[in-house]
């Protein structure tokens, strides 16, 4: 049933990578739920990092709202999901403005989400070696297309008092409202690394106070009352949520590819299984957490346990067994490489886990999770229920992927297409089992991943809202163990 949604709402974009978006962004969400407002936090693209920060400035998880892996038409309703009931929702845009996936036009850009949830942008600019110019950069972007629309700037790392006026004299020439104005705070940087920020469960004490000094720098510099006034002016949105108990009646169809497709063996339409029958406990369904373990969406969680899972978190730097009655193992991205000798160190784990895939049980590795169960890490061993080793790499893999599953798995059945990212500074060797988990049909054709037993391990981090059938699938491989 379509509904009309309405929540104020920005989005926080800016001219390139590197330009304060984050900075801004996190900061607003602190600010605003300090004043006691319910603030939805919402991240463009894949990212999982940034998420973690929106999460500690809300006391609400961080939502991703990503138009390539979950397809144009499920942005609004995955934002109404994550919004019902708050009084404002911040989305923090990816990369510049009108960037989004390579060759694809605006798709998965922030101007495209801005556009689908029909609100104003708000232009963060780094001014630090500029004054007049300003004026052209921000009149570019506010015309390149007139159905985004900016509804002012706020400028980053203003230099001095001097600086600003002529900043400021400029934008009112070109009549663009300037809504806040932040000086250069090195006190307030967050760590970085060779995937971006650090994420918060490595830190979350300085976190902690990070979003803090941010939520100030921000109350100090922006007009918080004329941003809330400019969130206001957003129309509601004609969408129905989305649901993980329904989310058939929100999910657009699956993304069509425009590339040749890989031709799978033993191909079926997705989405076929039903839900567990009732009665009988829920089946344990253990995912991994802690420092070495961070990425995931929150709707992964929402939809098992929708499909009747009963979701445990376990840390694999800290944890020495499952958690009892472990029916199904899920274990994602993050940053093992870190934690290479840790993970290593944890040996009851290790031979739990091992034992677990040898007895057939139900695992689903993305990227992360993927260098846990190889032989080893870096030359540390790992679980060894993979016939493969990693190691860190010079190279950045990095990029949105269409893909269709080569193999039944306990994830998917063959034939199921996906879209997802590939997001690591790692190699594993061999790429692929003999069993391959997935066959990349754009922007390159191979084949990756593993499927073996129960275990389906691959680089390719995906989103499940685009195809429940996915979680259903895998929390009834969990059930039939128990």
């Amino acid at each position: 049933m379509v509904t009309s949604f309405n929540v104020p709402r920005l989005v926080i974009a800016a001219p390139s990578s590197g330009s304060g978006k984050t900075t801004v962004a996190t900061g607003l969400m602190a600010a605003f739920s300090e004043r006691g407002l319910a603030v939805s936090p919402h991240k463009a693209g894949p990212d999982y990092i940034d998420p973690g920060y929106h999460a500690l400035a809300t006391g609400r998880p961080g939502r991703n709202l990503d138009a390539f892996m979950c397809g144009p038409d499920l942005v609004a309703p995955l934002f109404a999901h994550g919004a019902a009931g708050c009084d404002l929702a911040v989305v923090e845009g990816v990369m510049g403005l009108y960037d989004g996936a390579a060759g694809r036009g605006e798709l998965a850009s922030t101007a495209q989400v801005a556009k689908l949830l029909r609100a104003p942008v708000v232009l963060v600019v780094d001014a630090s070696s500029q004054s007049r110019s300003v004026a052209a950069l921000v009149h570019g972007f506010a015309s390149f297309d007139p159905q985004v629309r900016l509804g002012g700037v706020i400028l980053n790392k203003v230099g001095s008092d001097r600086h600003e006026v002529m900043l400021r004299e400029a934008l009112e020439e070109a009549g663009m409202p300037v809504l806040g104005v932040l000086r250069r705070a090195p006190q307030v940087a967050t760590p970085s690394r060779h995937l971006g920020l650090v994420p918060v469960a490595e830190r979350h004490t300085d976190a902690l106070a990070s979003v803090s000094a941010l939520a100030a720098q921000v109350r100090a510099g922006c007009d918080l009352d004329a941003l809330m006034a400019l969130a206001r002016t957003a129309p509601p949105l004609d969408c129905e949520a989305w649901s993980p108990h329904r989310p058939e009646a929100a999910s657009p169809a699956s993304p069509a590819f425009e590339a040749p497709g890989f031709e799978a063996p033993g191909s079926e339409a997705p989405g076929s299984e039903g839900g567990l029958a009732a009665g009988g406990a829920a089946p344990v369904i253990a995912v991994a957490g802690g420092a070495a373990f961070t990425f995931s969406y929150a709707e992964h969680t929402e939809l098992l346990t929708a499909a009747g899972a009963e979701v445990v978190t376990f840390d694999p730097l800290r944890d020495e067994a499952l958690p009892p009655g472990t029916a199904g193992l899920v274990i994602g991205g993050g940053f093992p490489e870190m934690y290479a000798p840790e993970l290593s160190a944890n040996e009851p784990l290790r031979a739990a886990v091992a034992a677990f895939a040898a007895a057939g049980g139900p695992v689903a590795a993305e990227c992360a999770g993927l260098l846990y169960l190889g032989r080893s890490l870096d030359g540390k061993p790992m679980c060894g229920v993979l016939d493969a080793d990693a190691r860190m790499s010079e190279r950045l893999t990095l990029g949105y992927r269409e893909a269709v599953a080569v193999s039944d798995s306990a994830l998917a059945r063959a034939g199921t297409r996906l879209r997802g990212h590939e997001f690591h500074r790692t190699v594993i060797e061999p790429g692929a089992g003999a069993a391959p988990a997935w066959g990349f049909t754009h922007p390159e054709r191979r084949v990756e991943g593993f499927v073996q037993q129960g275990v389906h391990a691959s680089y390719l981090h995906t989103h499940w809202a685009a195809e429940p059938s996915v979680a259903r699938r895998f929390t009834e491989a969990a059930a039939a163990r128990r």
